[in-house]
This record gives structure tokens, C-alpha cells and sequence, in this order.
């Protein structure tokens, strides 16, 4: 993977690699910065767009929202089989701002993710910044499938912006 300078835009989703351990995701959403904040931090909304490809489910999304307060995900896919991730709120600082930890558990290595909003014309830019604790586990967790899966979560992210406007 290499570092692309793909300004964001509505629909598409850009993946970087700025450093060895850092991975930036960008994309821009037709919605207020608070409205996107929102669907990233209420457990009422985030299982309705976060789940990757088509068959999960999110039936377990616990969000403590304050500095220090944790959180954890279970998804569930239709023969049964779950996966849980956890973590960590660093900081909180709606509506721009959010900096959590986040482990999917062995042999995933925990990562400090980053996410800024930003918002002009009319559009709220995403950057999210991944960054995990060496060059090889970026490697090992950057795959195609992880792509196709946020893509398609990001897809019905649109979805659910769109309806509340």
C-alpha cells in the first residue's frame, strides 16, 4: 500500500500510509459534523451501518462516552459465529474529535485510533488514523477484505446520513 493525496469526496474511501505503522482512512459524508459524531458514538445507530459485509449483525454495541469510559462491539454473522472488539475512550471532544483504543483480541495487537471530523460547504470530512504498534501488524490487519468491509459499512453510513436529512 502506499500514500495516496486523494482529496475526500462523498462515496469514496482513500487509504494511506503515511508512516510504517500508521493507517489513514478518509472520506467525506453529506451530513453535519454533529450528525456524523452522532452515528459514530450512539449505540442506537452505530449497529445499523458499522458491520462490514452482508450476514453481521451488531447485536452487542456498549459505548461508556466519556474519557476513560469503554467500549465493545459484538458482531454476529448469520451461521452463528461472533466477533467481539473493545476498548477505550482517550479522548472525547464532540464534534470534532475522538481518540480511542481498540482490540480485537490475540493474536491482534492493540491499536490508538484517531478520528477527526472536519466540515465545509456542506460536507464532513472523516480522517481516521489507525496506528498500531509495528509496520508488520499494519501489514497483517490492511487487507482486502478489511477495505471491502469498511467500504460497505461507510456505503450504508450515506445511507443513514441521507435519511436523517
Amino acid at each position: 500500500m502506499t500514500t495516496t493525496q486523494t482529496k475526500a469526496r462523498t462515496g469514496t474511501t482513500t487509504y494511506a500510509t503515511p508512516t510504517d505503522r500508521a493507517l489513514v482512512i478518509t472520506r467525506a459524508f453529506a451530513a453535519a459534523r454533529p450528525r456524523v459524531f452522532d452515528a459514530w458514538t450512539n449505540p442506537r445507530q452505530l449497529p445499523s451501518w458499522l458491520l462490514g459485509p452482508e450476514g453481521w449483525t451488531m447485536p452487542v454495541c456498549e459505548i461508556h462516552l466519556r474519557e476513560g469510559g469503554t467500549w465493545r462491539y459484538v458482531w454476529r454473522k448469520a451461521d452463528g459465529a461472533e466477533m467481539t472488539m473493545t476498548g477505550t475512550f482517550r479522548e472525547v471532544a464532540p464534534p470534532g474529535r475522538l481518540v480511542t483504543t481498540e482490540a480485537w483480541g490475540p493474536p491482534w495487537p492493540e491499536t490508538l485510533n484517531t478520528l477527526e471530523l472536519t466540515e465545509a460547504a456542506g460536507l464532513t470530512t472523516m480522517t481516521l488514523t489507525v496506528l498500531y504498534p509495528s509496520k508488520e501488524a499494519r501489514e497483517a490487519a490492511v487487507q482486502p477484505g478489511m477495505k471491502a468491509g469498511l467500504d460497505k459499512g461507510f456505503d450504508r453510513l450515506d445511507e443513514l446520513l441521507a435519511q436523517a436529512t
